[in-house]
Formats: C-alpha cells, structure tokens, sequence
C-alpha cells in the first residue's frame, strides 16, 4: 500500500529521496556511452550560470569597456568548475547534500539562520526569472506585465508535469533548452563579425580588469567584473550539485564505482559549464559587436529587445537588413524565455534541497514552487504597480534596478556554502584518503573562496548603494555605506560561527567514528 504523504512534513533521510539513486548506470560499456549515462546532473546546474541575471551585467560590461571583461566570465567559469566538482564529489562520496553535511556539524539556530540566507538567495535568483518570463511573454505576445507577472505562477504545472516523466527526461528538456540559448546567441555573434584578436586578448587580466580609475556610464571595471561574479557564481547551485550528483545508483561498498561516478561527474559538469561560459561569453561579445558602441542607452531586457529590432544601433549592414524583419529581437525573447523556465526547475529542486537539509521539512515540489514563487512575484508587481503611472522607460529601470538589487543576497549567502564545502572536501575525516581534495585543488579552493569573498565584500557598498536609486545625495551615500558596513561585520560575525562550528562538529564526528571503530574492533575480538 502506498505511503501518503502530507504537505509538509519531517524529513532526514535521503537528499531528493525521490529521485536518490533512481538511474542506473550499466558497467563495462565504454567511455563515451559511459559519459553519456552520467551526463545531465550538470546541465541543471550549468542552468543557474546563464539565467536571466547574468544578461544586462555580460552586455552592459560588454558596451562600456569593449573586451576587457572577457577575463572575468572566463576566471568566473574556472571558479565554478573547481566549486561544482568539490559539491558533486561531497555528495558522492558522504552520501549527504551539502545543507545536510552542514547541518549534521552545526546547531539548530546556525541551521535555521543558513537556511534563511539560502532562502533568500534563492528568491533573489526567482526575481531575475519571474522579470525574464514576463517580459519575455510581453515582447513575444503582447501580454500586459501585471498579467504577465501572474501567468510565471502557473509554471508550477509544468513543474508538476515534469516530476511524473522521470529524471533522465527532465535533465534532457534542460540540455534542449540550454541548446536554444547557445543557437540564439552563436547566430547573432556570427551575423556581427567581432573581432576574435581582440576577443582572445580580453581572456588575459591586466591591471585594468578591476580598475576603478575609469568610468564608463557610471560604471567602473571593478564595478561590472563584480556584477558578472555576482551574477554567476551563485550559491544553491552547489547544494543542488551535491544533491543530484546522488541521482545515479551507486555500490558504496565498491569503491571503485565510487571513484568512477566522481570522474564522469566531474567530467559531465565541466562539460556542461563550458556551454554556460560560451552563453556568457557570447553575451558579452553581442554587447561589443553587435551593437554600435554606446548604442544601448537602456540595458534593460526591453532595451536589448528595441535595440536588436533598430538599425540604426546594429554594428554593420547585414545585422540591419535582418534586425529590420524582426528576427533577431524576437529570438533574443524566445532564449530569455527558455532560460526562465529551465531556472525554474533548478531553483525549486534548490529551494528542496536546503529545506530537507536545514530545517529536516520537506514539501512537494509544486507546492514548494508555487510559494517561492508567489513570493518573488510580490516585489515585482509592487514595482510595475508603482511605476504604472510613469512613462516606459521609467518602469523598465525600475524592473532592472530590482532584478540587480535583489542579486545583493546572493553575495550574503555566497561564502556561507562554499567555504564549508572547502573545508568538507580537504577533510580525510568526510572524504576518505583518496577522495579528499589533492593539495592543488586545495590551494586553488582556499585562493577562489577567499578571493570571491574580498570581492562581493568590497562590492557591497556600491551594491547597497544601488538601492537609493542613480540621483544619491551626500547623506543617502554616507546611510548606504554605514548600512554596508553594518553588513560586512555581520557577515564576517556570522562566517566566524559557522567555521567555529563546523571545526566543532568535525572534532564531535572523529571521536564518534573512532568509538565506532574501537567498539567493531572489540566485537570482532570477542568472536
């Protein structure tokens, strides 16, 4: 007899327990079918690098400051590889998601307190799609926003529809969809003809990389490197990674099964974050060379849409002749379309994932998608509700202003995963002689943590600053930047007790697993 399940009830078992383990992976039957078994955990999370907040940041950056910015997405994508390997192998190999691990080391308060910052992380990312999807189903069918912004609610049936296919069909609608995105965006770059000399030169830093010397419509190098980290290196992705790396059946007694779901992974997630740095790339080279330098006055999703329907801002002749039947405007709506609607799966399978892990509750995914999603629909109808009255323009800054304000909980909530996966994954204790991070990974992971963390702290005042608007007074700069540094001290504050904890917990697991190895010892003695 079938088990009924309520709305919301406990939950501390298994990650996804209804996907956990449910793909089998034949052995013996070669690299390449091997590849192709383990292939799609990476696409779901490559989703989460090339959603809708990722695109006025690579086109606006690309605008103000040519190539130069190319080293950034490139150095963000390296970043990220490194970081979603670690979550995909912490997960493998302990069996735990990421929030889970966490949890079993730390208090019920720091559990509840991390879940919340995760939360609104993810409610953050939600914004940026419910903006996407509705200005998307405006451009593409003329539908008013405040409707429009009700029918991103609806996608819950989708999301209802998906969870009775299976997983391996799930992970090939997001693969379909990725592949729309990357078509869209390599059409439009090859009819712009960019200059590829200068393209592999920005792969290169330079000391004008984080520049904040020069100015550009407001915008410093170090102002728009910070939007494009901030904007794709996003924290639930690696509680997702470490949850649906679970997905495929594994011996964990054989621990070279072990060690071959960590390989194809692996192998599969940088695979598939290579085609998100090609998105993000691409994004910024359309910035560069398919508009006329300083052509895109609005960066705005219905700036972009105007600007690749007007002639007058195309680069060349042929991206005029086609911009004039309407094409390349209504493509760039169909991918800003099919990318709001494969974050919606990542980011309730996220929303999942640290509830289970944190807070030991768990729902089911359409009704957890329906209230992440009725809460991120809020701020966004406040604001076309507000901005109704004023003329186009003055609501379409208002809609981007609060998809880029809302992307400041991502850079809270950031160091609160991937400094406990760092150190979760150096750990002999969690991982094991031969799965914990060689001494190079850790030397890379210890330098991108710490590096990704200065950034989004030394970014926080400009990011505060955002939210009094572009006309800040003297008075409002001094309130954001003693705001921002009430912040800085807070996130500092609370990294310092999560470390102080997870240091505890790791002391608490080693005497536990040495009295277990004490105990099995004196009863095999016994014998």
């Amino acid at each position: 007899m079938e088990k009924k399940h309520k709305l919301i009830e406990y939950a501390n078992g298994r990650s996804l327990e209804e996907i956990n383990g449910t793909v089998k992976v034949p052995k013996n039957i070669g690299f390449w079918r091997t590849l192709f078994a383990y292939s799609g955990p990476g696409a779901l999370v490559a989703v989460g690098y090339m959603d809708p907040g990722n695109w006025s940041t690579s086109i606006t950056g690309g605008q103000n400051f040519q190539y130069l910015l190319m080293s950034v997405i490139l150095m963000s994508s390296l970043i990220a590889m490194l970081l979603q390997y670690m979550a995909a192998k912490l997960g493998i190999v302990s069996q735990m998601d990421l929030a889970q691990a966490i949890r079993a080391r730390t208090s019920k308060s720091l559990g509840i307190v991390l879940w919340l910052l995760t939360e609104l992380a993810i409610m953050a990312t939600d914004i940026a799609e419910v903006i996407g999807a509705a200005i998307a189903l405006f451009l593409l069918f003329h539908i008013p926003l405040v409707i429009a912004v009700f029918i991103t609610v609806f996608d819950v049936l989708l999301l209802l529809l998906l969870t009775k296919v299976g997983f391996r069909k799930i992970e090939a609608i997001v693969v379909c969809l990725i592949m729309v995105i990357l078509l869209v965006f390599v059409y439009q770059v090859a009819l712009s003809n960019p200059d590829w000399v200068g393209v592999f030169k920005g792969l290169i830093p330079t000391s004008k990389t984080f520049s904040t010397g020069t100015s550009v419509a407001g915008m410093t190098p170090l102002n728009g490197a910070l939007g494009i980290i901030g904007a794709t290196v996003m924290p639930h992705n690696l509680y997702l990674h470490s949850a649906i790396a679970q997905t495929r059946s594994i011996d964990h007694n054989d621990e070279e099964d072990v060690a071959r779901t960590v390989k194809f992974a692996g192998l599969d997630s940088n695979i598939q974050l290579t085609f998100a740095f090609f998105v993000n790339a691409l994004l910024l080279i359309m910035g560069v060379a398919v508009f006329k330098t300083g052509a895109v006055k609005d960066p705005s999703f219905f700036g972009l849409f105007q600007a690749l329907s007007n002639t007058s801002t195309m680069s060349n002749g042929l991206l005029s002749s086609v911009a004039r039947t309407g094409i390349l405007s209504t493509l760039f709506a169909v991918a800003l379309l099919a990318s709001g609607q494969n974050s919606t799966i990542t980011g309730t399978l996220s929303g999942q994932v640290v509830m289970e892990g944190f807070v030991h509750l768990r729902m089911p995914l359409w009704l957890r998608r329906l209230v992440t999603r009725v809460l991120s629909v809020i701020p966004v109808l406040v604001c076309v509700m507000l901005t109704s009255g004023k003329s186009a323009i003055d609501e379409h800054v208002a809609l981007n202003d609060l998809m880029n304000n809302s992307q400041v909980f991502l850079a809270f909530a950031l160091p609160f995963s991937m400094l406990p996966l760092l150190m979760m994954t150096d750990s002999k204790l969690e991982m094991g002689e031969r799965f914990k991070n060689s001494w190079w990974l850790k030397v890379l992971g210890w330098i991108s943590v710490i590096a990704l963390t200065g950034l989004n702290l030394e970014g926080m005042p400009g990011q505060v600053q955002g939210f009094f608007g572009s006309n800040v007074t003297g008075a409002k700069l001094a309130l954001a930047n003693d705001i921002a540094y009430v912040l800085i001290f807070a996130v500092l504050a609370l990294l310092a007790w999560t470390i102080v904890e997870l240091h505890r917990g790791n002391k608490r697991l080693a005497i536990a697993r040495a009295a277990e190895a004490k105990a099995a010892e004196t009863t095999e003695g016994g014998r």
